[in-house]
């Protein structure tokens, strides 16, 4: 039964991600015919600088230029050329398509005769205004006719493929709308979860929150300077902080991974050594990092693969055992691996030059957070429906402590606490029947047993009113009354034991003894009392009522 449910919310998990997929090129296709733009230089040719410096005015021609496919993953400098037509006069926009992981980069544009139009700069570690929010956009005023493109591009490392394009000024500022929103939103989300993580680490204590915060911290600078919502809104141009960080956040998710699924429980077990040396990797590689910076970025990108792997392997085999958070979590891990894993091995964004690699990164990352807010959220209705569980559990056994399982009256223990309670001008009666082992000898146990229970019923039905019949064991019970009214419950006595003859038990009888609340304030001093007047008075019915026939007798 365990394994068809881990493998229904498999199946769940999988068809929400499909869902996820679907939704999100349907997202991408209506950009696409409502608000792309359409790219006026294209089929450009990239080349990577030599070692000795080239000038700007030499970068027209091959000297010192070699042909490469496109710029490496690791960085360096590169020129690329393409030449464009602009059909009428305007105003142009020039930006990137796929990434804007771009350190420096400086556009030189020429006419036919040959001479620089516009020179264009700007960059992540370039502190020139962007016109563009979030964009490396740069404005161009053109009339019409044949440009060439040259384009420098110098950067410690890429994400993905950066290509230049052209587009006019309106058709470029509707096609950045959606694309922009989306990460305002993300990054918006992404900060608030990483302080609601943070605030629940510091309340509940558990390592679990605490990493996930972590992680959560290191994606806001990587999104944050790569994106450019850091160096545009705080001025913060470190182009390290795109890398660095992620090699820290890998190891914080790793970590949340093994506490979430409880692994830490089974040290023996082959997901939690796994999980040890892939920590052992992410270490590593900060060291790596360092001695090879235009390497970092390679290394996030293989740790978030290695993350993204082992939380989907973890998730899959917890949640095939059963385990219910594994479940859960599942659906999320899913989520990120999809979309995740097109943003770390995809160079090329096709069909949009305004969505890029790095926005498919932050909606992989932010979808998963939101996913496991609800993941924790769940989590917080089980650990609220055990707490439910276990205080009504704990009340039923409270009244099954203080309850006779015989007559379903409160017993002695629930009489001490009423004692505890009663007021000055309260009674105490003690109650013992008269008959019960006639009955018993005679005619068995069971029909002791039911004059037992007829005598709680008819007295609890005569002072429900007036006070509160226990019976404290055997044929003994006990009434405690709040108003005290002695010949109300007297009389009430009577006329349930009158009840009690009417139902076949017409050689019952009782004795009882009072006493006043006011004449101590300790119940068991009370309980003696009511005690040892009860006896009294059974011993003066006793002297005046002739004792119990046998079976064989029918009268007194």
């Amino acid at each position: 039964m365990t394994v068809i449910g881990g493998g229904h919310m498999l199946a769940r998990g999988l068809a929400a991600a499909r869902h996820m997929r679907w939704l999100l090129m349907c997202v991408l296709a209506l950009h696409v015919v409502f608000a792309q733009a359409e790219p006026l230089a294209t089929g450009g040719k990239w080349y990577q600088l030599a070692d000795e410096p080239v000038m700007a005015g030499d970068l027209r021609g091959d000297a010192g230029l070699h042909p490469v496919t496109r710029p490496a993953s690791t960085g360096g400098h590169f020129v690329y050329k393409a030449a464009f037509d602009l059909p009428e006069d305007g105003r142009y926009v020039l930006d990137f398509s796929n990434s804007s992981v771009i350190g420096r980069f400086t556009h030189h544009v020429y006419d036919a005769a040959g001479n620089e139009v516009a020179t264009l700069e700007g960059g992540i570690q370039s502190r020139i205004v962007n016109p563009y929010m979030l964009r490396h956009g740069r404005d161009l005023a053109l009339p019409a006719g044949r440009y060439e493109l040259v384009s420098e591009l110098n950067s410690p490392f890429f994400l993905a493929h950066p290509e230049p394009y052209i587009t006019t000024a309106q058709e470029y500022q509707q096609s950045i709308k959606a694309s922009n929103a989306m990460v305002l939103i993300c990054y918006g989300a992404m900060l608030i979860l990483m302080i609601y993580y943070a605030a629940l680490g510091f309340v509940r204590k558990q390592v679990t929150d605490y990493m996930y915060a972590l992680f959560i911290f290191g994606n806001l600078f990587y999104n944050g300077t790569a994106l450019l919502i850091l160096p545009d809104l705080a001025g913060m141009h470190w182009f390290y902080l795109i890398s660095y960080p992620i090699l820290f956040s890998n190891i914080a998710y790793v970590f949340f991974v093994i506490y979430l699924l409880d692994m830490r429980r089974y040290p023996t077990s082959k997901l939690y050594q796994l999980g040890r040396w892939i920590l052992v990797v992410l270490l590593l590689f900060i060291p790596a990092a360092l001695i090879l910076p235009n390497w970092s970025l390679e290394f996030d990108r293989y740790g978030v693969g290695l993350i993204m792997l082992y939380g989907l392997v973890a998730g899959s085999i917890k949640a095939w055992r059963g385990n219910l958070i594994a479940k859960y979590y599942l659906v999320a891990i899913l989520a990120f691996f999809l979309i995740g894993s097109y943003s770390i091995t995809n160079t090329q964004v096709h069909g949009s030059q305004t969505f890029y690699i790095e926005h498919f990164g932050m909606l992989a990352v932010t979808v998963e957070m939101v996913l496991l807010a609800l993941v924790l959220a769940r989590q917080f209705a089980l650990l609220h429906n055990e707490k439910e569980y276990a205080l009504t559990l704990s009340q039923h056994h409270l009244q099954i402590a203080h309850t006779d399982a015989l007559t379903g009256l409160p017993n002695r223990y629930a009489l001490d606490q009423e004692l505890d309670m009663l007021p000055p001008e309260g009674v105490l009666v003690f109650i013992d029947i008269d008959g019960l082992k006639y009955y018993n000898d005679n005619f068995g146990h069971k029909r002791g047993d039911e004059l037992l229970c007829g005598f709680a019923r008819a007295v609890h039905d005569a002072i429900r009113d007036v006070g509160i019949l226990h019976r404290i064991g055997g044929d003994e019970f006990a009434i405690t009354s709040p108003q005290g009214h002695v010949q109300l419950l007297e009389a009430r006595l009577q006329s349930a034991m009158r009840a009690l003859h009417t139902q076949g038990f017409e050689f019952s009888g009782m004795s009882y003894g009072i006493a006043h609340a006011m004449e101590s304030q300790d119940g068991n001093v009370l309980k003696y009392l009511a005690d040892t007047r009860m006896y009294a008075h059974k011993r003066e019915r006793q002297r005046g009522v002739l004792q119990y026939p046998r079976k064989t007798t029918t009268s007194i």
